[in-house]
């Protein structure tokens, strides 16, 4: 396999994590972080990312807070350089629709870092979906609570979890969200949203629904997608997926009709392999940078994550249903 040279630009908690990935990662040789800001960076930790792009890097992880995606992933496109760049793609639509146009501009591999995509559990789950095991989506109901990261200053938390949902449910049923309707809350002296509960319509039909905070403090990562023929269950954190079956055998012990209901369903816990999202992610990039089979999250569809985002939080904002508008071309934006 043909040697890759990679570099990082953030070096915070999630920069550590791509360095350790990419670390040993087969056919890539990290040669280089950026970190100016990080005071326990290691030795050698490059200043500019002139200095990174200087040492001749094929591609490059932007890992730094999200109001500087941007400017990091336009330096990097005109350098020729690939990139993978942290969800969300960038802290405004117009922001992320500059990246995509730059990227496809160059010629270049642009991706967003929607991990959750590789995670085996949603891997598994979209897959059976696919294959008609719970027949048509009705509804996907999704919870992302925690205890709030210190290390999160520049935006909340709709830009930074609930843009995991947004991605998810798009991707899961392959169509846009069609309008959005928020609540937020925000706690005294905090200048961005520390929970939003969200109610969407997708272009299908689909109905959405989702909680997000990091007021809580147990952390939850838990997506039920109901069709047809049952719901399956992902709990990313343990990447475990159980299958509900709608009910198929009666119930008549009354005490129960009361507790489960008038039927009840078979319950599967589906044992699959489990590898690292974040590995798995890389592999998917280095590959798309040489040109192989890949499977990556485009730059046009973290720009509609974007978009959903803008328009969640524009939502909470005026009490309004908000429309989602069409993604435009790279050409008509």
């Amino acid at each position: 396999m043909a040697l890759l040279r990679a570099g990082i630009v953030g070096y915070g908690a999630m920069g550590r994590q791509h360095a350790r990935v990419l670390s040993d990662l087969e056919g890539v040789e990290l040669v280089g972080v950026v970190d100016s800001d990080e005071p326990s960076t290691p030795d050698g930790v490059l200043g500019s990312v002139e200095a990174l792009i200087n040492r001749g890097i094929d591609y490059c992880v932007v890992a730094v807070p999200t109001i500087s995606h941007e400017e990091v992933g336009l330096l990097l496109a005109q350098a020729g350089i690939h990139a993978l760049i942290e969800k969300p793609l960038a802290g405004s639509s117009g922001g992320a629709s500059r990246l995509q146009r730059a990227f496809e501009a160059h010629g270049l591999v642009g991706s967003v870092g929607h991990v959750e995509r590789f995670n085996p559990a949603f891997e598994q789950a979209r897959g059976r979906i696919l294959d008609g095991a719970i027949g048509e989506i009705v509804q996907i109901a999704a919870r992302r609570q925690g205890p709030r990261p210190t290390r999160i200053v520049d935006v909340g938390v709709v830009m930074d979890l609930a843009t995991h949902d947004i991605d998810i449910a798009s991707w899961i049923t392959q169509s846009p969200f069609d309008s959005v309707s928020a609540k937020s809350r925000s706690l005294p002296g905090h200048c961005h949203e520390d929970l939003v509960s969200v109610v969407g319509l997708l272009g299908n039909g689909v109905v959405t629904s989702h909680l997000v905070d990091w007021l809580s403090p147990r952390k939850e990562r838990v997506t039920v997608i109901t069709g047809e023929k049952g719901a399956f269950v992902v709990d990313s954190l343990t990447a475990d997926l159980t299958f509900f079956a709608h009910g198929s055998a009666s119930m008549e012990w009354e005490d129960m009709v009361r507790t489960r209901g008038e039927t009840e369903g078979d319950v599967t816990h589906i044992a699959i392999a489990k590898r690292e999202p974040l590995r798995v992610e890389h592999e998917h990039f280095r590959d798309a940078v040489l040109g192989r089979s890949s499977r990556t999250v485009s730059m046009a569809e973290g720009v509609a994550t974007v978009i959903v985002a803008e328009a969640i939080l524009e939502s909470a904002q005026t009490g309004e249903t908000v429309v989602i508008p069409s993604v435009a071309g790279p050409s008509d934006i």
